[in-house]
Formats: C-alpha cells, sequence, structure tokens
C-alpha cells in the first residue's frame, strides 16, 4: 500500500513539473508570436515608409533633374541603406544581439574604406560631378593636359573623346579636385586672332580690309560688334588683335576660315605679312701686316 502511494506522489509530482514546463513553453510561445508578429508588422511599416522616401527623393531629383546616371545611383544607395536600418530594427525586436552586428559592420567598412583610398575619391569625385554639373556629355572642356568631348560620366571615371579620336579615361577625383575648362557652356565666344603687317602699310587701310572680311563672313556676330585693334609695335610687324564674336558651335570653323580670308585679303590689297627681319652691319677689318 505504501508502494502505491508513493507511486501515486510522484505521479502528481511528474505532472506538477511537466504541467510548469507546459505552462512555461506555452508563456514564451506567446511572449515570442508576440514580438514575432510586432516585429513583422514595424518591418512592413518601415518598409512601406522606405517606399515612401525613395518615391519623394526620385520625385525631387526628377524635379531638378538630376543626371540620370547620379538619380539612378542615389536612389539605389537610399533604398538599400533605409532597408538595412529596417531589418537591424526588426533583429532587435525579436531579440537578436544588433550591437556586436554594427560593430562589425563599422569595422569591415573602415577597412574597406581604407584600402579603397583612391577608388573612393574617386567615387566621391564622380559623385560631385554628377550632382553639380560643372560639365556634361557632348560638352568640349580642357583638364588634366587632355582636351576634347566628354563621351561619358561614369561613377569613377569620365570619357573624354579627344580631338584626334583618342579615348582618354580620367578619373574623377581629378576632375573634381583640379582646374578644367569648359569651352562651350556659353552661347557666343570670342575668337581672339593676331595679324601681323609691315611698318610700311597704311593703318587705316589695314583697319578697313580686316572689317570687310569680318563683315563678310556670316557667322561673325553683329552684336557684340567685333574689336579691332593696332596692339603691338612688334620686332618686324605692327601687329593687330582682331576679336570677333561667334556661336560657340561656330568657334573652331571661324577660327581657321578667317586667317585663311585675311591672307587671301591682304594679298589681293597688297598688304604685307613680314618675316623676321634682322639688320647685319658688316664692319671690314683692316689686314694690319
Amino acid at each position: 500500500m505504501d508502494a502505491i502511494e508513493s507511486a501515486e506522489v510522484l505521479e502528481n509530482i511528474d505532472m506538477e513539473v511537466i504541467q510548469k514546463h507546459l505552462d512555461t513553453f506555452i508563456d514564451l510561445a506567446i511572449t515570442f508570436t508576440t514580438k514575432i508578429l510586432v516585429a513583422v508588422l514595424v518591418l512592413w511599416i518601415t518598409t512601406w515608409i522606405v517606399k515612401r522616401i525613395v518615391r519623394l527623393v526620385e520625385i525631387g531629383m526628377t524635379a531638378r533633374k538630376v543626371e540620370v546616371t547620379l538619380h539612378k545611383f542615389l536612389l539605389s544607395i537610399i533604398s538599400i541603406a533605409l532597408r538595412t536600418i529596417s531589418i537591424i530594427i526588426f533583429a532587435s525586436m525579436i531579440g537578436i544581439e544588433t550591437a556586436s552586428l554594427i560593430a562589425l559592420l563599422g569595422a569591415a567598412g573602415l577597412a574597406i574604406g581604407l584600402a579603397l583610398q583612391g577608388s573612393l575619391a574617386n567615387f566621391a569625385g564622380g559623385i560631385i560631378i554628377l550632382f553639380f554639373r560643372p560639365f556634361k556629355a557632348g560638352d568640349v572642356i580642357e583638364a588634366q593636359g587632355f582636351e576634347g568631348t566628354i563621351h561619358e560620366i561614369q561613377i569613377f571615371n569620365t570619357i573624354m573623346i579627344t580631338y584626334d579620336n583618342r579615348k582618354v579615361f580620367i578619373p574623377n577625383g581629378l576632375l573634381s579636385n583640379g582646374c578644367l575648362v569648359n569651352d562651350f557652356t556659353q552661347r557666343v565666344r570670342r575668337v581672339d586672332m593676331k595679324f601681323g603687317v609691315s611698318y610700311s602699310d597704311s593703318i587705316p587701310k589695314v583697319k578697313e580690309v580686316i572689317k570687310s572680311v569680318l563683315d563678310a563672313d556670316e557667322r561673325v556676330l553683329k552684336k557684340p560688334a567685333p574689336d579691332i585693334w593696332l596692339a603691338e609695335h612688334g620686332d618686324s610687324s605692327i601687329n593687330f588683335f582682331v576679336r570677333p564674336w561667334v556661336k560657340s558651335d561656330d568657334y573652331w570653323p571661324a577660327y581657321f576660315g578667317i586667317h585663311e580670308e585675311m591672307k587671301l585679303a591682304f594679298d589681293r590689297e597688297g598688304i604685307s605679312i613680314p618675316f623676321p627681319q634682322r639688320d647685319v652691319h658688316m664692319i671690314p677689318v683692316q689686314n694690319k701686316s
């Protein structure tokens, strides 16, 4: 009888332990399920907010006519960053330790940044160029010892086609931190030229011939009016500075065309373009012997 009672007592104790563990498990399951549901809800809300933010940024960049390459790149970066933050929030809410993960990501980012200093400088330069747009595809620029037409602006490099049809890859870090000249951003440009004539030629006649050549050239703008100045008394010639204004697209055709027409006009009017001259004085030496 004692054995039966002991068995019943043990059975009751086992049931109580099982029930206690079962209750604990149910409580944990309910708590964890609640956390999961809340975390999923928060993740869904943050995802919706991220989409709205990205959409607003896209509308803003479209309104400001941001370069297409920079437009897509910035949207991707913003979307990835915001989604990463929302995932970290989700992980924290379900009980995952995120401090060590964030520290690890930070250390990895620092190591990568130190290893790729040059590439990151070019990357930052590309962002600056695409955002502030000191030049765009199709512009003619002078930079880093090269001159040519911009073919494409990439994130790390800018591709230029030179006048002799060479393709040059210029790192964006150099372009964003160095000096460059954009030749055709303005609607009109001044063509600076210099013509030398003989000291024996008539100054009023020379001015008249130069003016007639400029008036006959349709590329030369009437306003602003071209300048014709007697600027230098050279060693062998009198030099005139001639500065007509033309449309930017006509710069080089006008530059070469006016030089050719000016030589032909000088020849017709008998105006000479002197060569460099030197007077040589011969002193006879007497033979003392």
